[in-house]
This record gives structure tokens, C-alpha cells and sequence, in this order.
């Protein structure tokens, strides 16, 4: 099993759960940050790290959101890794709460 990064990571983009990873799985998109199916270590230390609660066990994605469990293998192959905290966006907490967020989503 893997974890998986959804909407609630768009537009935000906090880089928190970058710092606590042990195996350096995610990688950063424009406006977004997924998780290499592949590298996942499956440690859990990101899930409460997320300030936008937009990390899950892949069997626990909501089903409203189970089409980023494949859009985070597609783009993690394609993005490059993340490894540090950085800044988040300065509107970050203004994105936090908002909802149907997909159409936003920069490749």
C-alpha cells in the first residue's frame, strides 16, 4: 500500500510533509505535490504533517477522490523530487478549505 496526495493539495501546496519523509517520495508540479507510488515506504509520518489533511493510505482515499491514486504514479513519474520544506504559495491558507479544485490542477 501507498499513500496518496489529493485535491485538498491544490493550489497549496505545503511542503511539510516533504521535510518528515525518510525516502523522499514526493515530487513537486507547479501547483500541486504527489507521492512516487514506487519510493513509498508507507511510514505514515506525512499523513499528520498535512496542514490541507490531503494525505491517505491508498485504501482510504475517499471514493470522490480514488482518480489521484493513479494521477500520483502518472506525475510522480514525469515530476521532479522534492526534498526539503519550502514556503508555501502566500495564498496557501486562503486554497485550504476550498473544494472542486481538479480544473485548477498545473502539469
Amino acid at each position: 500500500m501507498t499513500y496518496v496526495v489529493t485535491e485538498a493539495c491544490i493550489k497549496c501546496k505545503y511542503t511539510d510533509c516533504v521535510d518528515v519523509c525518510p525516502v523522499d517520495c514526493f515530487r513537486e508540479g507547479p501547483n500541486f505535490l504527489v507521492i512516487d507510488p514506487d519510493e513509498c515506504i508507507d511510514c505514515t509520518l506525512c499523513v499528520a504533517e498535512c496542514p490541507a489533511e490531503a494525505i491517505f493510505a491508498e485504501d482510504d482515499v475517499p471514493a470522490s477522490q480514488r482518480d489521484f491514486i493513479p494521477l500520483n504514479a502518472e506525475l510522480a513519474k514525469l515530476w521532479k523530487p522534492i526534498i526539503e520544506r519550502r514556503e508555501p504559495p502566500t495564498d496557501a491558507d486562503e486554497w485550504r478549505e476550498v473544494k472542486d479544485k481538479r480544473g485548477l490542477l498545473e502539469r
